[in-house]
């Protein structure tokens, strides 16, 4: 029964491409002069640093940058993937914010207080982890 109900979700999710998910925040995301050296996106192949960005600030999109359970660890082939996320308030308005990938999580997404608090209509710390949905976009949505 679990293996059926997984196997119905991983075909819902993979047939419109929308996951669904949870945000939290984490100020950490927040100072703009962290060194990428502190993410799991930093300098392999994969990574931020060879692509000539050294700190979150150098980033494009900052602040609109984050953690990802898609990123499974250090030089992730996901490092720099790019995400809408949307956040359904109480009154049932959507807020859509596109925010890059720069380090791991193990569950959802985790956002600076700033990006989590334009989602969330101000409210982040208020409601601390939030459902959300998500879906992975052309990383040039992000402007790498």
């Amino acid at each position: 029964m679990k293996f059926a109900l997984f196997t119905k979700l991983a075909l819902l999710t993979s047939a419109t491409g929308v996951l669904g998910t949870t945000v939290a925040y984490d100020r950490a995301y927040d100072d703009r002069s962290t060194p990428l050296t502190s993410v799991a996106c930093s300098d392999g192949p994969h990574g931020l640093i060879v692509r000539g960005y050294t700190t979150f600030g150098d980033l494009p999109n900052f602040p609109f940058i984050g953690g990802a359970e898609a990123v499974e660890g250090y030089d992730s082939a996901n490092c720099g993937s790019c995400w809408n996320i949307t956040y359904t308030n109480p009154a049932g308005r959507n807020k859509t914010i596109t925010m890059l990938a720069v380090d791991g999580t193990t569950r959802g997404f985790v956002l600076g207080v700033r990006a989590a608090d334009i989602l969330t209509g101000g409210q982040a710390v208020h409601l601390g982890r939030v459902n959300a949905t998500a879906k992975r976009v052309a990383v040039s949505v992000c402007r790498l």
